[in-house]
């Protein structure tokens, strides 16, 4: 009986090889516009309720979600939501900015990806998530005003699906081989391909010009010392990041468990807290309590 060999390893790519095929990788005009569409809101949310809903009915995926969102569990309305200026009245317009981040980038980086068979929508479930509790870590230590924290949480594993659309090659055989070896992923990214998902996203991210914080957090959420700027927003997101994990909340593409003692462990909390352990007793705490009204949002968005 014939014995079937086991597919060839792809040759590692050198930087070169690397650098060409992510020049020819699209640029997302979600990306660039972040912004903007912040910048509108923001000043919408100094006038009335029918202006920030002006901004919202210009998109049609975002007002799909608006209203699948406030006519979630989450919201216990008896009387479900049909007007988008009656959603903005009960969202308020912070649940809407970040609702104008999720939509347009989603939808962008999806079609970067094609139809690779990965489990999309575990994913963004889990990059969302990610989001919401790194804006949720960091307002433990800080008062933000902007998004920057919340568009980083959203974009950290963005090197995956860079990695989808200009080497899918390699991330199919990487990830048949997370499914037979118990490695790290890092590791195995760079062994197969040459760069890691990390330094991937990064690199696109800056051709893009986002803020530094968030390149910041994709490049360095897996060793958030490493950072050079940003290093509370890096640290939180590498918090939220295995809290999501070890929750089991959606999917990140990495298989190995997060356990609740890799969790507390994670050097980003010492970042974040670095004087005192009843402080970061009490934010732990909070992000546990949490859980229930993550997964009902979620539910809302995704």
């Amino acid at each position: 009986m014939d014995i079937l060999a086991e597919p060839a390893l792809l040759p590692r790519l050198d930087s070169d090889q690397i650098e060409r095929r992510l020049a020819a990788c699209p640029r997302l005009p979600s990306l660039g516009s972040i912004n903007d569409v912040l910048r509108e809101l923001l000043d919408a949310e100094q006038c009335y309720t029918s202006q920030v809903a002006d901004v919202i009915r210009r998109d049609p995926s975002m007002t799909t979600r608006l209203l699948r969102l406030v006519n979630s569990v989450y919201y216990g309305l008896s009387v479900p939501v049909s007007s988008i200026e009656e959603a903005v009245f009960y969202l308020g317009v912070r649940q809407i900015r970040r609702l104008a981040i999720v939509t347009p980038v989603i939808e962008d980086l999806q079609k970067l990806a094609g139809r690779t068979g990965f489990p999309w929508r575990e994913f963004w479930r889990h990059c969302i998530a990610t989001a919401i509790m790194t804006r949720e870590t960091l307002g433990e230590v800080q008062t933000n005003g902007d998004e920057v924290d919340y568009v980083a949480g959203l974009l950290h594993d963005v090197g995956k699906i860079i990695m989808i659309a200009a080497f899918p090659k390699y991330f199919e055989q990487i990830q048949a081989r997370l499914r037979e070896e118990k490695a790290d992923l890092l590791r195995m990214e760079t062994e197969t391909l040459g760069i890691d998902h990390c330094e991937l996203g990064a690199h696109y991210l800056r051709a893009h010009n986002l803020p530094a914080a968030t390149i910041q957090a994709v490049r360095f959420h897996h060793h958030p010392r490493q950072a050079t700027s940003d290093v509370r927003v890096v640290a939180a997101v590498q918090v939220a990041d295995l809290f999501v994990r070890h929750a089991a909340i959606g999917s990140s593409g990495n298989p190995e468990e997060v356990t609740a003692e890799a969790w507390v462990a994670a050097e980003g909390w010492t970042l974040l807290f670095p004087d005192t352990v009843e402080e970061r007793t009490i934010a732990r705490a909070n992000m546990e309590r949490s859980l229930e009204r993550l997964s009902t949002i979620l539910e809302g968005l995704v």
